[in-house]
């Protein structure tokens, strides 16, 4: 009697142990920093905590600030050592009017010295400090972007991990922006076409940068709910943040359902 206990009792802690590996790796840690001008970052910190973490092993916290003016500052930045802990920040800020270097450089040390980083929409925009230092960053020197129409995007590295599978898609009406100056650690990976009336623009829309020691990846795409609730927008995000963190595979991607 004592033996059949035994091993039942075995037997539920080795099926036990099973079921938790099953269940997936320990979770990468993201910081979703959102907030500043011109955006629903309200609506969207939550779409795009809820796309990722449905999509893969990750556990998303936030940081927003709802002053929606192009001077919206962040605390945790004032900290030499604002991102330990974490695995990967999601910048998707708009403060363009926030120049003061030592703050900037609080942050892009952060990315220097190894924290991977994904970059969406306006965070392109950001921090213009009359210099290349953030653009530098992101991969790209974006100064404006067009009006509000369907963006035809292409993607140009079909056998990139982060793109392989995806097909061709138009957006809704969306903000398409300018690439002034694409940097030589840049590789593109989308290009978005939009028709603007008198001539089609034509920019790069999505890629991937080194930076220091850190993987970028970065969007241009996303001003409007719709595009930032879109699967394909939300897949494509999420690869992106994987690919960053160099865990861009089965074990970190959840099964889709």
């Amino acid at each position: 009697m004592r033996t059949t206990f035994a091993v039942c009792c075995i037997t539920l802690i080795a099926l036990s142990g099973f079921a938790h590996a099953q269940d997936g790796p320990k979770p990468l840690k993201a910081l979703l920093i959102t907030g500043g001008c011109c955006h629903d970052y309200a609506k969207q910190k939550d779409l795009l905590k809820a796309g990722i973490e449905g999509r893969a092993h990750v556990v998303v916290d936030q940081i927003h600030t709802d002053d929606k003016t192009t001077k919206a500052r962040f605390a945790i930045y004032e900290n030499a050592d604002w991102a330990k802990g974490y695995d990967v920040i999601i910048h998707d800020e708009c403060t363009s009017d926030v120049k003061e270097m030592p703050y900037v450089e609080n942050i892009l040390n952060a990315h220097k010295n190894g924290i991977p980083a994904v970059n969406l929409h306006c965070a392109m925009h950001c921090y213009r400090v009359g210099t290349d230092d953030w653009f530098k960053f992101v991969g790209i020197h974006s100064t404006g972007h067009g009006p509000q129409k369907p963006i035809d995007v292409t993607f140009v590295e079909k056998d990139h991990a982060i793109t392989k599978g995806f097909e061709n898609w138009t957006t809704v009406n969306e903000e398409l922006y300018n690439n002034i100056k694409l940097f030589d650690t840049t590789k593109p990976l989308a290009r978005g076409k939009q028709d603007v009336g008198k001539k089609v623009d034509d920019y790069v829309v999505a890629w991937t940068n080194q930076y220091g020691k850190s993987r970028v990846f970065s969007t241009t795409l996303g001003h409007n709910n719709e595009t930032v609730g879109d699967p394909r927008y939300l897949e494509m995000v999420t690869r992106g943040l994987l690919w960053s963190c160099d865990k861009l595979n089965d074990q970190y991607l959840k099964a889709k359902k």
